[in-house]
């Protein structure tokens, strides 16, 4: 790990958090965002979201710089303030999401596929799913080549990826009509969107959906070449992809009115420049920005995936034999693992209705539990006046900026809804288990006597209550899955939707 020559700079660093944000999400945004929202409860959505992620990016920004002890981002922080099974759990859910959106990418990356060729439909056919996997184990042996040389695809892919998307944009900024944008403006025409704030609400899973791998850099801390550089490429990518987002999100929105958007095929992009220049539009949003981005998109998400294992398994919070790397210093049995289960899931989706949609909401859930403690760590460390002896002005503003970043993660948990958040509760549960099997024989599993009991009776209350959501995002039931999350029950935390 010491080697310098596996060490990443300031560049690759910047290239890690775009190139892992600017995903597939960004191509589907359009229709993503209009689906819940107005174009004036959208702007509403972006102000509180780009003040939310801008303090979440600084405080991965404060943790780096003052706590340069701690590798792995979002799980050391939860660890180190709230102890081992705290930093298990964001381990184990910042894990799930950054699976379950790889799967996601490639789902979407074969149903944009299917524009050309209609074999691969909606992402979920047969050919689409051998097709995806071989892509997969593709960038599976890149990965395994050394993280410096992947890093190195990955920036490549990145600024390739930036250049259609300019394109766009100053396309869309010649064709915007501003009496399309401020047509029913606050959605009043539209009954199903709700009032304004469940607008905002509804719209929130997927502006967090394009903002994840904020920390990106921040989990490759370790093997950054400059600990100071970490902080740098955090803020640095989340104001330009800020940018790019909105800009995307409001232009279309004054190509396309709102129900229009909202009845459009993903990478929906693709058909918002088909408007302006016709078919040779959308083949361009196609070919050329969807699949740089599942690429780049890819690269990132294996990244993740492997280092987050490695991270917690390298202090045995995770089984021992994540821990192993091959001669390339690459967390081998991690990304063995990781890219297992994504293989698995990519089989699963033949026989589901799961949606690149309900796909974006699962994975979004999984990470709001990092993000809320991180944020709270950071909120820790001011009140402690750890870190900031002789500081006193720097302790208040980076309390303020902690605090606001933590109320926003629990906004986030409100506005993803019970249903999201019992379903979160399912998939933590096998967890617990394996964090209990990873600490036997080293140290304290951290249910003793009767809380442990009580913990599992809870978790397996929690998993009861979200079967029913489960079943019908894996095609057992006999009603789809929702497309949108929406409020299902907000009456007690142990009960279940639709029941007293």
């Amino acid at each position: 790990m010491s080697d310098s020559t596996q060490k990443l700079r300031l560049g690759a660093l910047i290239a890690l958090v775009v190139g892992s944000m600017v995903g597939g999400g960004i191509f589907s945004l359009p229709q993503n965002i209009a689906a819940s929202a107005s174009a004036g409860a959208t702007l509403i959505g972006w102000l509180i979201t780009g003040v939310g992620m801008l303090t979440l990016a600084f405080v991965f920004q404060t943790l780096a710089n003052r706590k340069p002890d701690l590798n792995g981002g979002v799980y050391a922080y939860a660890k180190a303030g709230f102890g081992d099974y705290m930093g298990f759990s964001s381990a184990w859910g910042y894990w799930i999401s950054a699976w379950i959106g790889n799967v996601s990418y490639m789902v979407l990356l074969f149903s944009t596929l299917g524009y050309f060729f209609p074999v691969f439909g909606e992402g979920n056919t047969l050919p689409a799913i051998i097709c995806a996997s071989i892509v997969l184990w593709l960038l599976h042996f890149l990965v395994l080549r050394g993280i410096r040389e992947a890093a190195f695809i990955n920036t490549i892919t990145t600024i390739a990826k930036m250049l259609p998307l300019a394109l766009f944009i100053v396309i869309a900024a010649v064709a915007f009509k501003m009496d399309v944008f401020t047509s029913d403006f606050w959605g009043s025409g539209n009954s199903e969107l709700g009032s304004v704030m469940d607008q905002v609400r509804n719209m929130m899973l997927v502006t967090v959906w394009v903002f994840i791998g904020i920390e990106g850099a921040s989990i490759f801390s370790a093997r950054a070449e400059k600990r100071s550089d970490v902080g740098k490429a955090t803020v640095i990518g989340f104001i330009g992809v800020l940018l790019l987002l909105v800009l995307v999100n409001i232009l279309s929105q004054g190509i396309l009115a709102q129900a229009e958007l909202a009845g459009l095929k993903n990478p929906s992009m693709a058909a918002v420049l088909e408007q302006v220049l016709a078919p040779w539009g959308a083949q361009l949003i196609s070919f050329g920005l969807v699949h740089l981005a599942g690429g780049g998109g890819g690269f990132g998400g294996h990244y993740w995936c492997a280092e987050i294992l490695f991270a917690s398994a390298s202090d045995h919070t995770m089984p021992e034999f994540l821990r192993k790397e091959n001669a390339n210093q690459v967390p081998a049995n991690a990304l063995w693992l990781s890219n297992g289960l994504i293989q698995l899931f990519l089989i699963i989706t033949l026989f589901s209705e799961s949606t690149y949609l309900s796909l974006l909401y699962l994975a979004t859930s999984m990470i709001l539990v990092p993000y809320f403690w991180s944020s709270a760590y950071a909120v820790l460390l001011a009140l402690r006046g750890e870190t900031y002896e002789n500081a006193a002005g720097e302790r208040n503003k980076d309390l303020l900026i902690a605090l606001i970043s933590t109320l926003y993660a629990v906004w986030l948990v409100y506005a993803a809804g019970v249903q999201y958040l019992l379903l979160s509760a399912l998939l933590y549960a096998p967890g617990a288990i394996l964090f209990a099997k990873a600490k036997a024989g080293v140290g304290p599993t951290g249910f003793p006597g009767v809380r442990k009991s009580f913990f599992f009776r809870r978790i397996f209350r929690a998993g009861h209550c979200a079967l029913r959501p489960v079943m019908r995002f894996s095609g057992v039931g006999k009603r789809p899955a929702p497309d949108l999350p929406g409020p299902v029950s907000r009456e007690g935390s142990l009960t279940c939707p639709g029941k007293p």
